[in-house]
């Protein structure tokens, strides 16, 4: 069994979709495919993004990312509909494609999703970043919830899966465990205080993980932090191949 590894599909572009449906279908089906969150912002995509990713592995790993969240953006949202409602239609999508988001063990290897969100422990945002980040108008969120209660929330459905123990542990978010992972890259938007929370980081050493593989920033890295690897590997949008491989990639 092999592992592979891939975030921010965003199949919304045609070219993201047509590499997708480009791989093979008969050489994965012994392996697993970490999906790191963001497939889409339509539902409709987000789905079939999923049942084409399970047609193509024997086990695919997901967790939703801040892009399947935005009701504000989608003609297919439910009336009324909030982000944490959205969430849950979303993992029950996966799971009625065939997809997992729950903890997956083989033998002496257990793979362990994570849910997150920004509770700026990375920094505050400025004003360019609360105007043009589309977050703060696409996601609807229940009354009172502001960043740090939707990361509390979000944190705490991970309580279970974090009593996975195994000789091998990997686990894996759609949003970044620390600040320290991202390069500064000129010209692109301070993007620090939305990325993640240091709270992941937290959770990921209680798993006892060794590798952990994330998404959203765009920018491929892998990189080793106090005993732990982190592998970020985002498709990316079609302008982004300065920061992304576009490949499928092999983390274990």
């Amino acid at each position: 069994m092999r592992v592979f590894a891939v975030s921010d599909l965003h199949v919304d572009f045609d070219e993201n979709a047509r590499w997708l449906v480009s791989l093979s279908e008969q050489d994965y089906q012994a392996d697993v495919l970490i999906l790191a969150g963001d497939i889409a912002h339509s539902i409709t995509l987000v789905e079939w993004g999923v049942a084409a990713a399970v047609h193509r592995f024997g086990t695919v790993l997901y967790v939703p990312g801040n892009h399947e969240l935005w009701v504000g953006r989608d003609r297919d949202r439910a009336p009324g509909e909030t982000s944490l409602e959205r969430f849950e239609r979303v993992r029950q999508l996966a799971h009625g494609c065939g997809a997992i988001t729950a903890p997956f063990t083989q033998g002496s290897l257990s793979i362990v999703p994570l849910f997150g969100w920004y509770d700026y422990s990375f920094g505050e945002p400025g004003p360019e970043l609360r105007r043009r980040w589309i977050d703060y108008r696409a996601c609807r969120w229940p009354d009172g919830f502001g960043v740090r209660e939707i990361t509390a929330y979000f944190l705490g459905l991970n309580a279970r899966a974090l009593a996975t123990t195994n000789e091998r542990v990997i686990s894996f978010s759609h949003f970044m465990p620390r600040a320290d992972l991202l390069p500064m890259i000129e010209g692109r938007l301070v993007l620090h205080p939305v990325l993640g929370t240091a709270a992941l980081d937290e959770q990921i050493r209680r798993l006892g993980s060794e590798l952990h593989v994330y998404g959203h920033s765009h920018v491929n890295r892998r990189q080793t932090r106090d005993g732990v690897t982190y592998v970020n590997n985002a498709y990316g949008y079609p302008s982004e191949s300065r920061y992304t491989s576009k490949q499928l990639v092999q983390v274990w």
